[in-house]
């Protein structure tokens, strides 16, 4: 009986060595980070834009996940194209990305990081709601509606 039990058990050590090896890596996308992104959005509003074909958002990512992400770009159907901008000393630029950290959040809010609904195909009224698609580096995407708000809107929420 012994022998039987032997042979047995290092088969069953084997498999379970093997089941453990392939944990890390069956993601595929993942890297050397342990967990991964659990991105939802909050906090989303746009105020009704009230001159040209343009029009800023604002939203908030959480990231409740192990591992960082970043934003690279948003669709919307409104918009000839969406921009992500970073405000610097009081100044707005486009950029490629923005970080959302491992259990954080990206804000964007007026007066500082944002989004820019260019070429708008339409204005949205206040009481409408705008579809957006955020698209991430590692993440897969995340579809949001946005509510128009009032021009002067400002959120209690600290936005």
């Amino acid at each position: 009986m012994r022998r039987r039990r032997g042979p047995a058990a290092l088969v069953i050590a084997g498999a379970l060595a093997l089941a453990g090896c392939g944990g890390s890596d069956s993601g595929g996308s993942g890297g050397s980070g342990s967990g991964k992104a659990e991105l939802s959005v909050g906090s989303a509003y746009m105020p009704q834009p009230v001159s040209g074909d343009m029009a800023a958002g604002f939203l908030t990512v959480t990231n409740k996940g192990g591992a960082a992400d970043d934003l690279t770009s948003v669709t919307s159907d409104i918009a000839g194209q969406v921009t992500v901008h970073e405000t610097v000393d009081g100044a707005m630029q486009e950029v490629k990305s923005l970080k959302i950290p491992a259990g954080g959040r990206l804000e964007l809010k007026s007066g500082g990081d944002h989004l820019m609904f260019e070429q708008l195909k339409r204005k949205p009224k206040e009481g409408q709601t705008v579809s957006v698609e955020l698209h991430f580096a590692q993440s897969d995407p995340v579809k949001a509606e946005i509510p128009v708000k009032p021009a002067t809107y400002t959120p209690k929420t600290g936005h």
